[in-house]
Order: C-alpha cells, then sequence, then structure tokens
C-alpha cells in the first residue's frame, strides 16, 4: 500500500506542474494580446471546486478541481472544452480571443506546448548540472545480452552477442535520462555491430524486424546472466531439494538451459498453465563437481523455485563498466536541448506502434504511467519521469485533434491560409467530436491498466 501511494503522490505532483506550466503558456500568451482569460485551473472542476480565488480588479478566477484529469485556462471568446455557446452568441468584443489577428491567436494555441518542451530542457539541463550523465555503453557488458526469439530468428542474434552500435552509433543504456533511443535505435536500424566469440561482425536486419518486435510483445534483450545457483533461500523449494551455490544448471524437463533468463521463462510458463493448487513437477538437471545430477522440484502458480543467479547486477552496472559526462552550468543547456531533441524523436519514432492492434492494447492510463516512477521517492527518477512526460504531452498536445491544441492550430492555419475562419457551428462539432475520441482513448488506456492488474 505504502509503495502505491508514493508512486501515486510522484504522479500527482509531476501531472500538477506539467499541467500548470502548460496553461501558463496559454495564458502568458493570452494577456501578452490582451485577452480576457476568465478561468485558470489545474484538474477540472464540473459542479464544484476544491479551491478557488479571484484576486480583486482582476478577470480571471484561479482554482483547483477535484476531476484529476489536467486543467484549462477559459479564453473569452473561444470554442474550447467549456462549450459557452451563451458567449458565442454574442457580438465579439475587443478583450475576446476570436476578435484577435490568427498569428495571436496562434501564438496563444502553441504557448502550452512550447512552455512543455522548455520546461523539459530545463529539466534535463538542471539534471545535467547537478547529476551528471552517467550511461553503461553496451560494448562493456562482457557478458553479453540473452535475445528474445523473435529477435533471434528474424534478426541473425545470438544469446551472449555483445551489443557495440546501430548504424554506427553507439548502443548506450542511460544517455538522454530516460534512454528512449537506445531500444529505438536497435530496432529501427539497418545494420547492428556486435562481438560474437571475440570477433566484431555485423548482422543486416529486414525491413520488418522493428515491426515483428513489437508485435511479439517480448522483451527484445536482456542482460546475460548464468544458469548458475548463487544463493537459496530459506523455505525454498530449491532448498527442499538441496540445489547449493555453485550448481550449474543446464536443463528443465530435458530443455537445454544457457541463462538464468531461459529458467525464469520456461518455469514462468509452466505455472502460467497450472490451475489452483495444481502442481509441475519440474526435472532440473545441473552440474557439481564436474557431475551431472537431476533432482525433482516442486513447481506451483506461483512460479517461484528460490535461488538467484551468479551473475550480480551491480558487475554490470559497476564503476570500471559505467561512464560519466559532467557538464558545468552554461554547458549543460545545449546538452539539455539535445536530450530534449533526442527524447522527442524517440517517442515519436514509437508513437507510430500505436495505430497498430498489437499498439492499442499496449497503451497504458495513469496506472500504467504512475508505475513508471519508482516504489522509493528517488529525486533523480521524479524529474526524469518529470521530463518525459512533458515532452510526451507537448507532443501529444500539437496532434491535429479537435479538443487539443493541435485542432486549434489546424484550423488557425486554415484560417491563416484561405483568409476565412470555419464556421462556429461546425467548430463546435468538432470540438465535441475531438473530445468523445480522446474520452474513448483514455477509457481503453485505462480499460488496459485495468486489464494487466487483474488479468496478468
Amino acid at each position: 500500500m505504502e509503495t502505491i501511494l508514493i508512486k501515486a503522490l510522484q504522479l500527482i505532483l509531476s501531472l500538477s506542474i506539467l499541467v500548470i506550466i502548460h496553461e501558463f503558456g496559454h495564458f502568458l500568451f493570452a494577456r501578452l494580446f490582451k485577452i480576457r482569460v476568465e478561468k485558470f485551473y489545474l484538474f477540472f472542476n464540473p459542479w464544484f471546486s476544491l479551491f478557488k480565488y479571484k484576486p480583486k480588479n482582476s478577470d480571471t478566477e484561479y482554482g483547483i478541481g477535484w476531476l484529476p484529469l489536467g486543467g484549462y485556462v477559459k479564453i473569452s471568446g473561444m470554442i474550447d472544452e467549456s462549450m459557452d455557446k451563451e458567449q458565442m452568441a454574442l457580438p465579439p468584443q475587443p478583450w475576446e480571443f476570436r476578435s484577435k489577428p490568427a498569428w495571436q491567436r496562434l501564438l496563444v494555441m502553441v504557448g502550452g506546448v512550447l512552455f512543455n518542451f522548455i520546461l523539459a530542457i530545463i529539466i534535463f539541463s538542471m539534471m545535467l548540472f547537478v547529476w551528471g550523465d552517467e550511461y553503461l555503453p553496451l560494448k562493456n557488458v562482457k557478458d553479453g545480452m540473452v535475445f528474445s526469439e523473435t529477435v533471434k530468428r528474424n534478426g541473425g542474434f545470438q544469446d551472449k552477442d555483445i551489443l557495440v552500435s546501430a548504424d554506427g552509433k553507439e548502443l548506450v543504456l542511460g544517455r538522454g535520462v530516460l534512454d528512449m533511443n537506445t531500444f529505438m535505435h536497435f530496432i529501427d536500424a539497418k545494420t547492428v555491430t556486435i562481438v560474437r566469440n571475440g570477433k566484431q561482425m555485423e548482422l543486416t536486419l529486414p525491413e520488418s524486424f522493428a515491426d515483428s518486435v513489437i508485435a511479439s510483445k517480448q522483451v527484445a534483450y536482456e542482460y546475460w546472466s548464468a544458469p548458475v545457483v548463487d544463493s537459496v533461500s530459506e523455505n525454498s523449494e530449491a532448498k527442499r531439494i538441496g540445489l547449493i551455490r555453485g550448481d550449474s544448471i543446464t536443463a528443465l524437463d530435458s530443455q537445454s538451459i544457457t541463462s538464468q533468463l531461459g529458467i525464469q521463462k520456461y518455469v514462468t510458463r509452466i505455472s502460467n498453465k497450472l490451475g489452483d493448487n495444481e502442481k509441475h513437477t519440474l526435472t532440473i538437471t545441473f552440474y557439481r563437481n564436474g557431475e551431472v545430477q537431476t533432482v525433482s522440484a516442486a513447481i506451483d502458480t506461483s512460479g517461484v523455485i528460490g535461488f538467484t543467479s551468479s551473475t550480480k547486477m551491480s558487475d554490470i552496472f559497476s564503476k570500471k563498466n559505467m561512464q560519466t559526462d559532467h557538464y558545468g552550468f552554461f554547458e549543460s543547456f545545449p546538452a539539455g536541448i539535445n536530450n530534449g531533441v533526442a527524447t522527442l524523436k524517440g517517442y515519436v519514432a514509437q508513437i507510430r506502434f500505436v495505430f497498430s492492434k498489437e499498439g492499442v492494447k499496449n497503451l497504458s492510463g495513469f496506472a500504467g504511467i504512475g508505475n513508471m516512477f519508482p516504489a522509493q521517492w528517488n529525486w533523480y527518477a521524479f524529474w526524469s519521469m518529470t521530463a518525459f512526460l512533458s515532452i510526451v504531452l507537448a507532443f501529444m498536445n500539437i496532434l491535429p485533434i479537435p479538443a487539443l491544441d493541435g485542432g486549434h492550430i489546424m484550423f488557425l492555419l486554415y484560417e491563416a491560409i484561405t483568409k476565412r475562419q470555419p464556421n462556429e457551428k461546425f467548430m463546435e462539432y468538432a470540438q465535441v467530436g475531438g473530445m468523445l475520441f480522446l474520452l474513448l482513448l483514455l477509457l481503453v488506456a485505462n480499460g488496459n491498466d485495468i486489464m494487466r492488474i487483474f488479468f496478468k
């Protein structure tokens, strides 16, 4: 329960910062062009508000709503989520949005997206200044990777291949804060450079490689870990059957095993087929002191044997493998811009998979986003996620969907090109249609979260 609460608090604080900054972008440009802003709200407030305050001699009411699905600024003379038809039926006033030139209205609508991207750059820059950029070149992982069956079949990879570069660009874990690009560089590459059995070589990937990896829903690669017992948990099945440190597992139920991940996958596949109170007798073959031995373990739906691998993550992420780039205050800003652009490119590259059958199934709602935050409060992780979500919010809002900023921008560009405004009735219908589409997307994403919780 404590873990859920910590993740929820981080999510709420992060989204609150992003919403306030986004809406402030709209607010600032509106006030700059002397457009009246009637409301500035964090969260939505249908029927009532948790807090509201209107300063003396101000046209703007500031408040906090009870529905934490975003926020809004209500700008006079604009068809938005408020659907204020009465105001729009009156003659245009000088202080209204609709009375201003198209270029001013365009800047008002771009303001939210612009401020979210600027926020991400500032966060990235300050993180680099305070913590530096620590990353792991994957070529330093001397035991290599274990790959999914799809990656091995379609790309020609083998377990324990060491990843070096993709299309000549070094593959690293950690650079760019959230490391969105490493995976995309890998699956989108035409050629990947690897080291296999001490020799460097190139693999040419087919054009369908990325689509096949995404459709498989399998983790493309993970660090290889030895199928060798390091420690055994007390009161576990491994303890009962007599496994000890140093036992090297070679097969499960006569099927060859080459990594700890292979053990996990096989046992999970068996346990997922079991019903309540059912058990599977698992035959484990291993080497001990140069001799082959066999024991039988009882596996239930938990899929737990009870031992850890001799390969330690602390060894992989040791100081000798890691590299850190340090930045001065002024140096951090160009690097922060690079991180922001790289994160945006990585996200845009992935978004194409959303518009597929498998992509829709992988959509995540608030629970999925919340799970991306750590179980313990960590400011580095918090700001990393906030910067990433700021990029996501900026990109999603610029999409040409009515009810989003991008929808308004699309209509304003139409007006700038044709020199005439779209029909107000059409704008109202488009706004309603866009809101219904976003609501449907919200239901699908959060429905996916519920399905994962109860049917994982």
